[in-house]
């Protein structure tokens, strides 16, 4: 998140607060919040946990500013550590300058080795301290700060949907890929932006638009200001496949696309390509598969029904951040509804299947508790490689589609059928041209270089 306001007696904290709070299936290990009090300067605090954990009403009362960023983190690059929380904060020319990052910057290993040997010392390990100090070493040389992201931008690749706070100046910054969802909103006179529309709904704000590819929103008075950084029109975009899948919520819209009517289509195609008109219920793997289990059952005509019932206390497994914790999440998650599976055939929807431990414990749940046949659906195609840009895929050795067929994949699973949703399908349901999405992970084929070969050379695919 973040906020703008020229009122300086008008206080962005909560706002920025609920805003996050709608964005939580973003980011559930830490969260933090920055804002500028032309009285007091910088008011910043973060903690590990949930935002509710994090924050108690006297720690927004001490956060009082009229410009501010937020922040949800889920680990991708960095440890899972209150050094690696953001907005990341550092001093910068007779101020600050706070950092709130969503994406994955490719290069920011050999970024980091630079910097430490021209004196920056870091704190964290995370690739949002790379940025800050790539923007303060620049600035050094130019005191133009639009000048000084054109020039940052020629040397980190990778996805990175940014709002950096520096003093009482917002910058709003969309990668030239446009990888990462980044939308700005307005309330009143007051302008926002944010990871997904949901955030603005919360607020009862204006969905103004989405951030051009490559675009900086920035602010002169109440007059807003944009900015195409000039790399932009070098690349093809790459809007990350994964956030329609999965990642969003279904009631987000992310560039024009409303991604619950994705998902729908999702579950339609999947009934085109697997039909079972023999099975007796239709059923979502919760939550985010129930957009496309209606699709299915809409298209078949197979009755919709919930046979997991899931415990809205416990956070999303996939973005935990080691797998012995997935595992014993997946037992807290979901528990079954015995009356709506026995002597049941199931058609099961799930977004995906990334490692598989999950998919195998649900199936293994619902036989236990009575279903006769589970017949597995997937609405994304079998991942097979990791993602580089801000998704915790794992290594290619953890991706059980990358290890065995799709039949012996099934076999491991115990499912009667598995299907997957075909590439093309998949293309088709959330609207855009093959050319104007990143499917690394079910592809291999990247729109950046990837880490072991991020040379200066080889930055950019043009």
């Amino acid at each position: 998140m973040g906020i703008h306001s020229t009122n300086k007696d008008f206080d962005v904290s909560s706002l920025i607060y609920y805003g996050l709070y709608a964005l939580q299936h973003r980011g559930q290990e830490s969260a933090g919040i920055a804002t500028f009090n032309h009285d007091s300067g910088l008011n910043y605090y973060c903690g590990m946990g949930l935002l509710t954990d994090v924050f108690k009403d006297d720690q927004i009362k001490n956060l009082v500013g009229n410009v501010g960023i937020g922040h949800v983190r889920y680990s991708t690059t960095g440890k899972s550590k209150l050094e690696n929380s953001q907005p990341f904060v550092t001093d910068f020319d007779d101020g600050f300058i706070s950092i709130a990052h969503n994406g994955d910057i490719v290069n920011s290993a050999r970024l980091r080795k630079e910097l430490i040997q021209d004196g920056y010392e870091f704190q964290s390990d995370t690739d949002s301290e790379v940025l800050c100090y790539l923007i303060k070493r620049e600035h050094e040389k130019n005191d133009n700060i639009i000048e000084v992201l054109e020039t940052i931008s020629k040397d980190i690749v990778g996805s990175y949907s940014l709002t950096i706070l520096i003093n009482n100046d917002l910058y709003i910054i969309r990668d030239p890929r446009a990888i990462k969802p980044l939308v700005l909103g307005k309330k009143d006179n007051v302008y926002i932006a944010a990871s997904e529309t949901v955030a603005l709904d919360v607020i009862n704000a204006e969905y103004i638009r989405d951030l051009e590819p490559g675009e900086i929103v920035y602010f002169d008075g109440d007059e807003v200001k944009s900015h195409i950084l000039e790399i932009a029109g070098r690349f093809p975009l790459a809007r990350c496949m994964f956030e329609y899948v999965y990642f969003a919520r279904p009631d987000s819209i992310i560039d024009g696309k409303t991604v619950y009517e994705v998902r729908k289509k999702i579950g339609e195609k999947l009934y085109e390509e697997y039909p079972i008109d023999d099975a007796d219920v239709v059923m979502p793997v919760p939550d985010s598969s129930i957009p496309a289990a209606i699709g299915y059952s809409r298209a078949s005509g197979i009755p919709y029904a919930e046979g997991l019932i899931k415990n809205r206390y416990v956070g999303r497994t996939f973005i935990m951040p080691t797998q012995e914790e997935r595992e014993m999440a997946v037992k807290l998650k979901v528990n079954p509804l015995a009356s709506e599976l026995k002597d049941k055939k199931i058609v099961l929807i799930d977004d995906s299947i990334v490692r598989g431990t999950t998919s195998e414990s649900l199936i293994d749940v619902l036989k236990a508790s009575g279903a006769k046949e589970v017949h597995l659906m997937i609405g994304c195609p079998p991942v097979i490689s990791p993602c580089y840009y801000g998704v915790a895929m794992a290594t290619k050795k953890e991706l059980i589609a990358a290890n065995f067929s799709v039949e012996e994949i099934r076999q491991k699973l115990g499912a009667e059928t598995l299907g997957y949703i075909t590439i093309e399908d998949l293309i088709d349901a959330i609207g855009f041209d093959r050319e104007e999405l990143c499917l690394g992970c079910i592809t291999e084929e990247y729109p950046t270089c990837i880490p072991d070969t991020a040379t200066p050379e080889s930055y950019y695919k043009f």
